[in-house]
């Protein structure tokens, strides 16, 4: 189990350098080959019964990958998974699972239209303050700490009040 461990551990150290030459993908090829070895003891052991998961199919694509598109620098395929998880799973729990699609899609728009109107609404200054500091700042009014408003330029009086 340890050289398993070593081995996948080995091969995330190297996928994770910033250069990486042949010959370093040859070395995270054999590091992934003897991964794939020696993970055969999770299973003979019964710690699991297959070593079948997404990543760790992924990890045979690295090297041809890397060979195209150049070292990953510590791309972290988390960032895609909460990517998901909000743009995939949240919209579903909204839907009502019958033709979920659709659901999922209009939800997706509808938040894109939001946040675009909260950047607008921020950039034109809409969103400092409240409505009722915007009504006492056109009247002239201030708010101090006492709580207590008075009028800067007009002094009202109610029907009650002289």
């Amino acid at each position: 189990m340890v050289r398993a461990i070593r081995a996948f551990l080995e091969f995330c150290y190297i996928a994770r350098q910033n250069v990486l030459t042949e010959h370093d993908l040859a070395r995270l090829e054999a590091t992934l080959h003897r991964f794939h070895q020696d993970r055969t003891c999770f299973m003979s052991s019964g710690v699991r019964k297959n070593f079948l998961l997404p990543r760790q199919h992924a990890l045979i694509h690295y090297p041809a990958l890397i060979r195209l598109f150049g070292a990953p620098n510590g791309l972290c395929s988390s960032i895609t998974e909460s990517k998901h998880i909000r743009a995939v799973k949240e919209p579903w729990r909204r839907s009502n699972r019958n033709q979920a699609l659709g659901q999922i899609l209009v939800t997706n728009q509808r938040l894109d239209q939001l946040a675009a109107a909260h950047v607008d609404f921020a950039n034109r200054g809409m969103l400092d303050g409240t409505c009722l500091s915007y009504i006492l700042q056109q009247l002239g009014m201030v708010l101090h700490s006492s709580n207590e408003y008075f009028d800067t330029r007009i002094h009202y009086s109610c029907c009650c009040c002289h």
